[in-house]
């Protein structure tokens, strides 16, 4: 285990907050109830909500930075726990999960447990990321997949579950970092994209979103020459 993993035991089981970051655009159930089952089984404090201001490996969001941020502070508005966090739009350049987790690292201390939630996709090219080991020195990892399902395809990234791998909430809580956790959620099968397409069809895509984030798309005309596919 590395030296931002060790552990204290003059701070056991603290109080954990979560990561969950993305663009956005929009906010779905797909991401809100993943995140809310993370809540309640880690017994987090918070989960922090970090829409990107820059995306690094995949297309930029569409909607600007202060739509996204406002679709998510209305999806959240009513659920106790969850925090809509502005900071990687206020950091120019990519928004890199390490730089991210540094600021927080800045913010809350050094040892807060912080657990980074990532989809099971995400975990698959996570040695792939920008620093991916001195990330879980500053973070947990939680990857968040559907029931029953876990396997890991790349050697080395099983090699590094083996290394690091729990299956207790309670061990994240007992130091600030470097645990992966596979957490079971509920798997809504829908995506972003999805919202944008319907919306650019001119159909509606309610019960994918909230009314209040359909509120603010509607209000300001979001989506609605969406023609790509991603």
């Amino acid at each position: 285990m590395s030296s931002g993993a060790s552990v204290n035991p003059d701070h056991a089981h603290r109080i954990m907050i979560g990561v969950l970051g993305g663009t956005f655009d929009p906010i779905h159930f797909g991401h809100l109830r993943p995140a809310l089952d993370c809540l309640q089984a880690l017994a987090l404090e918070q989960v922090r909500f970090i829409p990107l201001n820059v995306a690094v490996h995949r297309p930029q969001p569409l909607a600007p930075s202060t739509q996204r941020l406002a679709m998510l502070e209305a999806a959240i508005a009513d659920q106790p726990g969850f925090v809509a966090d502005p900071r990687e739009l206020a950091r120019p350049g990519g928004s890199y999960t390490y730089d991210t987790l540094l600021s927080l690292r800045t913010e809350l201390g050094a040892e807060r447990p912080l657990c980074l939630l990532i989809g099971a996709d995400a975990f698959a090219g996570f040695l792939a990321w920008y620093r991916p080991l001195e990330i879980l020195d500053l973070a947990h990892l939680v990857v968040m997949r559907r029931p029953g399902h876990g396997s890991i395809r790349d050697p080395l990234l099983r090699n590094l579950y083996l290394e690091r791998g729990s299956d207790a909430p309670a061990s994240l809580s007992a130091r600030p970092a470097g645990h992966i956790l596979f957490q079971d959620v509920t798997q809504i099968e829908m995506s972003s994209t999805r919202v944008r397409q319907l919306i650019g069809r001119g159909l509606s895509p309610r019960y994918l979103t909230p009314d209040p984030v359909l509120a603010l798309i509607e209000q300001a005309g979001l989506y609605r020459s969406q023609k790509t596919q991603r």
